[in-house]
């Protein structure tokens, strides 16, 4: 209580002697003048600063994950997926499937979502069946890849990018183990 008890002495004994407020000073004027003029700049500084862009909550088309983008990077990415929103691992994805089959970037987008909308189908509910499947497909794969023959004595004789035998190397070995003897 002694707080107030000693405002109302002191705002009693201003007002009984007659004691005026104290007249503002040069420097508080100069300081008020500074702080408006600072205000004024500001705003027109404001003015030419383009506004932020809000970020929005997307949803992946392909897997479903959701991230924050901004409205100018989610017109972006629908332009160059063919009015698609991917995210990042599912761009990354399109774009390892697109050097796959030489750059058809729609065929790229078309197997990537496949792929997606076939694992949201089966692998997310039951994980043993969709790994199951994909070792059917690994089999499938190499199985085509088995009936192939390989044989020189086909048609085609040896594909290309393989390395064929053109004589034995058992003479060369016998010739350097038989040096060896020599020099022993």
């Amino acid at each position: 209580m002694a707080p107030n008890r000693e405002k109302t002495i002191v705002s009693s004994y201003s007002q009984s002697h007659g004691v005026n407020k104290p007249r503002l000073s040069m420097e508080s004027l100069q300081r008020s003048i500074s702080d408006i003029s600072f205000e004024l700049s500001k705003e027109a500084i404001d003015a030419t600063l383009p506004p932020i862009s809000e970020v929005e909550d997307a949803k992946c088309e392909c897997c479903g994950m959701s991230e924050e983008c901004t409205p100018e990077y989610i017109s972006q990415v629908r332009d160059k997926f063919a009015g698609k929103l991917v995210c990042g691992l599912c761009a990354e994805a399109i774009n390892e499937e697109m050097e796959k089959n030489g750059g058809k970037r729609e065929e790229a987008l078309n197997e990537h979502m496949s792929a997606c909308v076939r694992f949201n189908r089966l692998g997310r509910t039951h994980p043993v069946l969709y790994q199951a499947e994909a070792m059917r497909e690994i089999l499938k794969k190499s199985s085509r890849v088995r009936a192939k023959s390989t044989s020189p004595r086909d048609k085609g004789g040896p594909q290309k990018g393989r390395i064929t035998r053109t004589s034995s190397c058992i003479p060369a070995i016998a010739k350097e183990i038989g040096d060896r003897t020599k020099v022993n």
